[in-house]
């Protein structure tokens, strides 16, 4: 009886971690590499390339491809599962679709041990975890000890943990046991994402894609709440020469503008009132550089936009009026210890006042965001460069609105909507890199009807 009792003990503690492990759905291959130490891991480098490379099955009957690959500084030992891709197969009869095997070395549940090809030493245990193959965990020996890092797109997450456990322990644990050992040690609240969550954002995406051909780009223009189209900095009538009743005419804040109406005229039964929008969110010092600037140009403008848009949204949501100093919808997490450059690894400052975040880590930001704050949208504005003055200055004068949200198999994904059009991620920001973002937070709602 005593020993049925501790092991229905072991078996209730451990379900938490299992029910996790279970979720993610990750193929393991912890007991083919309890085997593999000897002639894979340890040996020399002229001693592995003699080994040739080997399919092997679990208890489960996942399979994986043991191999070796070679670049110019490193070798990497991969125990690699099996998955299935359509390939292109193109003859002389024509073109046809083949499934063939693969076993990808970045795909989820594979394991990549990377030596230093001059030494020999080992420098890093990898695992893949992730639909998104740039998120991933990896292991680095540090005298007895292994360190733990979290990679998210290129930054770290956290960087240089100690583990507690020798280097070699990862030679054979399973993904399971790295998440038993580093449960309290990393965050993992950033990558494990509850895909269920985001129903409402990918139905405010369909929506507005839905209705992007009959809108179009106008300086300076928004609809106000008598669904009058107006200037944004004015207030006064906006006349274009051609006018379309069946198009809408949006500058970039009064695209995300009507976004936010959306959300708010189905709870308030009517639309948002422009002036409030303008409220001053930044002071500066009048002798100041930026005090002086500011005197000839708005240097905030869609800074202030965004965050007295987010405020009047969630004050419409929850009845009561918030001033943007007082609503928290300003997103300033600093979940990111360091990034990942062509040259080094260099620690960063993620969130900076008043400024936001750099375009660089944009993506990263995203996808903690997702997991973190499911079924949230952001507003955001773009601290670029404006060259129609001189000299040139920084200045908040575009709005932008992300989506981001994770699909049911577990992919990462970040829906971009500005200017009345579509673009993706990626594109924002290659076209951005060199500039800066501040984000505010928006709930998501099915109940999304803009005009």
């Amino acid at each position: 009886m005593k020993r049925l009792a501790i092991f229905v003990l072991t078996v209730l503690l451990s379900l938490p971690v299992f029910a996790a492990y279970n979720q993610l759905g990750i193929p393991d291959s912890s007991e083919i590499r309890d085997d593999l130490e000897e002639r894979w891991f340890t040996a020399s480098l002229s001693d592995v390339r003699l080994n040739i490379p080997e399919i092997r099955a679990n208890d489960n009957g996942d399979k994986f491809q043991i191999r070796l690959e070679e670049n110019e500084l490193t070798y990497n030992i991969f125990v690699a599962p099996h998955a299935k891709m359509n390939v292109t197969v193109v003859s002389d009869k024509g073109s046809y679709i083949e499934e063939q095997d693969v076993y990808p070395g970045d795909g989820i549940g594979s394991w990549v041990l990377i030596r230093d090809k001059r030494t020999g030493k080992p420098l890093r245990i990898r695992y893949y975890f992730s639909k998104n193959s740039e998120v991933f965990v990896q292991f680095t020996p540090s005298g007895k000890i292994a360190l733990a890092d979290m990679v998210i797109f290129g930054n770290y997450a956290a960087r240089g943990v100690p583990t507690g456990m020798t280097f070699e322990k990862f030679y054979t644990a399973s993904f399971e046991d790295v998440m038993t050992i580093t449960e309290t040690k990393l965050p993992w609240k950033y990558v494990l994402p509850d895909v269920e969550l985001y129903h409402s954002m990918k139905q405010m995406c369909a929506v507005i894609r839905e209705r992007l051909p009959f809108i179009t780009y106008v300086p300076d223009a928004m609809y106000d709440e008598n669904e009058e189209l107006v200037h944004i900095s004015s207030g006064r009538k906006y006349e274009i020469l051609e006018k379309s009743e069946k198009k809408l005419s949006l500058s970039s804040a009064g695209f995300v503008k009507w976004i936010a109406d959306g959300l708010v005229e189905p709870i308030a039964g009517g639309r948002l009132k422009r002036e409030p929008l303008l409220r001053e969110t930044v002071q500066v010092k009048e002798n100041g550089h930026q005090g002086v600037l500011s005197q000839k140009y708005n240097l905030f403008f869609s800074l202030d936009w965004i965050r007295n848009l987010a405020s009047a949204v969630m004050s419409v949501y929850s009845g009561k009026t918030y001033l943007f100093n007082q609503s928290g919808v300003d997103v300033t997490i600093n979940p990111f210890a360091s990034t990942i450059t062509d040259f080094n690894v260099a620690n960063i400052v993620t969130f900076i006042e008043n400024t936001g975040y750099s375009v660089s880590v944009l993506r990263s930001m995203m996808y903690v965001l997702a997991a973190t704050e499911p079924g949230t949208l952001y507003f955001g504005a773009i601290r670029g460069t404006d060259r129609t003055v001189s000299p040139e200055i920084k200045a908040f004068n575009e709005c932008v609105a992300f989506f981001p949200y994770f699909q049911d198999d577990g992919g990462f994904y970040c829906e971009v909507f500005m200017n009345g059009r579509e673009m993706t991620l990626e594109d924002f920001c290659l076209y951005y890199q060199d500039d800066f973002v501040y984000l505010t937070r928006v709930k998501s709602s099915e109940q999304f009807f803009p005009n």
